[in-house]
């Protein structure tokens, strides 16, 4: 069973987590599944566009805890986990084609990261957004420590990832975040609607403005993603880490 799907319509591929009985929750397998999607949509000749969005009752949970022993028990272990990570902000953010999010549900740490990787947002009206990092130990990945600055300044940037706290589908829209709020049944039409009107667009151009602000003002995406897989791996090997996930999973129990 694949953990992501990827489906063509027309000239817009459409990109789907399919782990809803972990609310679409990033483990090994779902990261090695997702890469070969956008992959695929990415080099896909037909597509134009592409839509990314989650199946059952959320877009991504974050990162699987319960796979967090398997992820840090080696240097080696925990540097694939990140750089496995940081390759779906690469696909989404440096492949030619606009990519559109739709999302509904949970968007937490990782999910939350992704749907800020993509080009335009159709957020449903139940998304609940957050970052639980800093609270868990961890460290934000998906160059947001490049992207929310530009898009928010440092004091918000700081106040949403250091203290988590949980944001509205209308909350995201006043700050700028996504670009559509809707009622949950109709956001993925909504999503494959507005892909197929960017698939009219030219494609060379689309690519080359999506290039160029990709590259941004100030430190690149590239130097953000890579100084975000240093950080990510010094607080995965960090004793307080996994002290509070363990400390998390029997709050949860």
């Amino acid at each position: 069973m694949a953990f992501a799907t990827h489906a063509i319509h027309g000239a817009v591929s459409l990109v789907t987590l399919e782990r809803p009985e972990r609310l679409n929750a990033i483990g090994a397998a779902l990261l090695v599944d997702l890469h070969q999607a956008l992959h695929a949509a990415q080099t896909e000749p037909s597509t134009r566009a592409v839509v990314l969005t989650g199946a059952g009752r959320a877009f991504c949970a974050g990162d699987d805890l319960k796979e967090f022993a398997e992820q840090s028990e080696s240097a080696e272990a925990i540097s694939l986990h990140c750089e496995r990570i940081q390759t779906i902000t690469r696909d989404m953010m440096f492949g030619p084609k606009l990519v559109v999010g739709a999302v509904h549900g949970y968007a937490v740490g990782g999910g939350f990261e992704w749907m800020l990787n993509c080009d335009m947002v159709v957020a449903a009206d139940s998304l609940v957004c957050f970052f639980p990092e800093m609270a868990l130990g961890h460290f934000v990945t998906g160059a947001v420590t490049h992207l929310l600055p530009q898009a928010l300044g440092h004091q918000r940037t700081m106040e949403l990832i250091v203290l988590g706290e949980r944001k509205s589908a209308d909350d995201l829209a006043a700050l700028g975040l996504v670009n559509r709020v809707v009622p949950e049944d109709e956001m993925l039409a909504t999503a494959m609607a507005l892909a197929a009107e960017i698939a009219t667009r030219s494609p060379g151009a689309t690519s080359r403005l999506k290039r160029a602000l990709a590259s941004g003002l100030g430190p690149r995406i590239a130097d953000a993603l890579a100084l975000e897989h240093a950080e990510a791996a010094a607080c995965f090997a960090d004793p307080d880490t996994a002290q509070r996930v363990q400390a998390f999973a029997e709050k949860r129990l």
